[in-house]
């Protein structure tokens, strides 16, 4: 592998063919004006085809995804990749130095895309972002986890009704796939702008490595580079069924006190079950809380100290248990 190259383009035709370049992608400067910049890693095969984009850690302490790009880099065979692989982590640097979720003027970077190019720090790194990265890309993962206080199953939010997209929500191998059409202001949504099929992949939980969620995780993007013809396709034992959600909503505390949740992630409640009891500080408990409709636990919430208004589940609406992930070749040679 190269050493690191200083860039403040991304010019994919100059890069070296067959085998994995690391970049440092100068986006803004911090107040001593230095640069600030996102590592880039971008393999390029000997034929032409699309540019397939990974990113993770847009909050800071969201570290699932860096592992899944640095194990993809390591597996990869350069020499049989049709088109460009282009991955970039930590996004947010500034976060990622003080393991925290938000942005150096502590903004959420993934609720200010597309962007401008003047206004606060945040929104010029999201307009430079798309201009310097994004835009090349024609097809888009960006890898996130749970937020500090809470769990997250693996499961993906992408826009269901767009074909290519729904595609690779399928192929990400998640337990839940949640149709969230891209009307925020996220990278996934900014992207979708630019008419380049988007998901976000939700890998579990925050300011942790977690080797249960990495290693699907990392199976199902192979598996997306092997469906747009982009990689070879190869033997893969089928994922496990996922859980086809049409919409979901967190359910909040109306009370103050220690809270205990009792559903795990990825676990089927029915209307009426009991989803979290909360006490005061003397013992007693003040509230239960129960499921206002039937559904699968996407998140929950694992910090007990529940003010009023605290997050207590993330609950999806179940719509259909999809078949499993297809194996890219027959059942039969399939292999773990």
């Amino acid at each position: 592998m190269s050493g690191p190259r200083h860039v403040d383009r991304l010019d994919l035709e100059e890069l070296p063919s067959g085998q994995p370049v690391r970049l440092w992608l100068e986006v803004v400067h911090d107040a001593m004006g230095m640069p600030l910049e996102v590592p880039v890693i971008v393999v390029r095969g000997p034929k032409s085809g699309p540019v397939f984009g990974v990113t993770a850690a847009v909050h800071g302490n969201e570290l699932n995804g860096l592992p899944v790009i640095h194990r993809l880099v390591e597996r990869i065979d350069a020499s049989k990749l049709r088109g460009t692989l282009v991955m970039a982590a930590p996004v947010n640097v500034p976060g990622f130095h003080r393991n925290a979720r938000r942005f150096v003027d502590q903004r959420d970077l993934n609720t200010m895309f597309p962007g401008r190019p003047d206004g606060h720090a945040s929104h010029v790194f999201a307009h430079r972002l798309l201009d310097r990265l994004v835009r090349h890309f024609d097809y888009l993962v960006d890898l996130h986890t749970a937020s500090f206080g809470r769990e997250n199953s693996l499961y993906v939010r992408a826009d269901m009704r767009d074909p290519p997209t729904a595609e690779l929500a399928k192929l990400a191998r998640p337990q839940i796939i949640l149709h969230n059409p891209p009307s925020d202001r996220t990278l996934r949504g900014a992207a979708a702008e630019l008419d380049i099929p988007a998901i976000t992949v939700e890998i579990g939980d925050p300011q942790v490595l977690q080797p249960k969620y990495i290693k699907p995780t990392l199976t199902g993007i192979r598996s997306m580079l092997a469906e747009v013809d982009m990689l070879p396709k190869r033997a893969v034992a089928p994922g496990p069924p996922p859980t086809l959600c049409k919409a979901s909503r967190w359910i909040y505390t109306d009370h103050g006190g220690l809270l205990s949740v009792m559903p795990q992630v990825n676990e089927f409640v029915a209307e009426g079950d009991l989803l979290a009891r909360q006490r005061d500080v003397f013992g007693d408990v003040v509230r239960e809380y129960h499921a206002p409709y039937s559904g699968v636990v996407i998140g929950r919430s694992t910090n007990p100290v529940g003010q009023t208004g605290a997050r207590i589940v993330h609950l999806g609406r179940v719509t259909d248990v999809l078949p499993p992930p297809p194996s890219e070749v027959p059942p039969e040679t399939a292999e773990d």
